[in-house]
């Protein structure tokens, strides 16, 4: 029996110095600065989230800031492109905010859909796409109101060096087949965000992973039942599954597909209110229990940085 993900829960980037990636993604992109912590299997590395205001399952991307680490390479074995969705309608706003921000972007089209793609400052490929499905994000900043912001993911494109392989599993998670066209071919989730998957069906060349690149990919699962149910499913579908991994805000099984792009299966509970009242979350530097004893020793390594307001 087949199963099936509501689609993208989050996506997990190296980036390089974290006020950069602050100012760009919280000042530039108008995302919420989620969470504050750090990588629990590095925590001399700030771990930094961004989403919608509530910080929902199918918004957050995640990002760990190497500031002196190499320039990583886009390529086969990759997440190429990470999608935004906007609220329809909203492009011109965004086509007038990247260029105030001296951004340069292309305008293309795909499956009947127009992006806007670009590079964020540390050469991570993204694009905007306006979508109906979503309620709006209704986290302001400065330009960026509700009727344009973004609200989540649109999707990704997946660099795969065995494309055949990867769409064969992606379909073995509930996600359909859809669409052929330029090179690519579309695939559909169930969920409203993170639900569209495109597989470019030629080489993209060798990748290397480090700065400006995307570490892992992390699909939906509704609880730690279903999780479980995924780990024996991926499994018996002959991956090899780690253990789960208690991240605090939701628990992860990770295994590299056939194509050799490292998945995740995230449970959406218990979310990034479970250390921090909602309406503060971001604010300070949280830390698992296991680390909270090292606080001070993390507080004096880590870089500091703040959330600015740049419109």
């Amino acid at each position: 029996m087949t199963k099936q993900t509501q689609g993208i829960h989050h996506i997990t980037a190296i980036v390089g110095h974290p006020q950069e990636n602050v100012d760009f993604y919280a000042g530039v992109l108008g995302l919420r600065l989620v969470k504050k912590t750090v990588n629990f299997d590095d925590p001399g590395t700030y771990h930094l989230y961004f989403g919608d205001e509530k910080g929902k399952p199918g918004t957050i991307m995640t990002f760990f800031p190497w500031p002196n680490a190499y320039q990583g390479k886009i390529g086969d074995g990759q997440v190429g492109v990470t999608s935004y969705a906007v609220p329809k309608g909203a492009l011109p706003f965004w086509e007038h905010r990247l260029e105030k921000f001296d951004i340069a972007y292309t305008k293309t089209e795909r499956f009947g859909e127009t992006y806007l793609q670009f590079d964020d400052v540390h050469g991570l490929h993204l694009e905007i796409v306006e979508r109906e499905a979503g309620e709006p994000n209704t986290w302001i900043v400065g330009e960026v109101t509700a009727d344009v912001a973004i609200k989540g993911f649109g999707g990704a494109t997946l660099y795969s060096r065995r494309p055949g392989s990867t769409g064969e599993l992606l379909e073995n998670m509930g996600l359909k087949k859809v669409g052929e066209e330029g090179g690519y071919v579309r695939y559909h989730a169930a969920g409203e965000f993170g639900n569209i998957i495109d597989m470019k069906q030629t080489t993209s060349g060798r990748s290397s992973m480090g700065v400006g690149t995307v570490h892992h990919i992390a699909w939906r699962a509704s609880d730690n039942q279903d999780q479980l149910d995924w780990s024996n499913y991926i499994a018996d579908l002959g991956y090899g599954v780690t253990p789960v991994q208690d991240r605090n805000y939701f628990n992860a099984i990770y295994f590299r597909e056939h194509g050799e792009i490292l998945f995740e299966i995230a449970t959406d509970p218990p979310g990034f209110a479970i250390d921090e009242e909602q309406h503060a979350m971001g604010e300070k530097l949280m830390l698992p229990q296991q680390y909270e004893q090292n606080r001070e020793k993390i507080e004096k390594h880590v870089i500091p940085f703040e959330v600015r307001e740049l419109d």
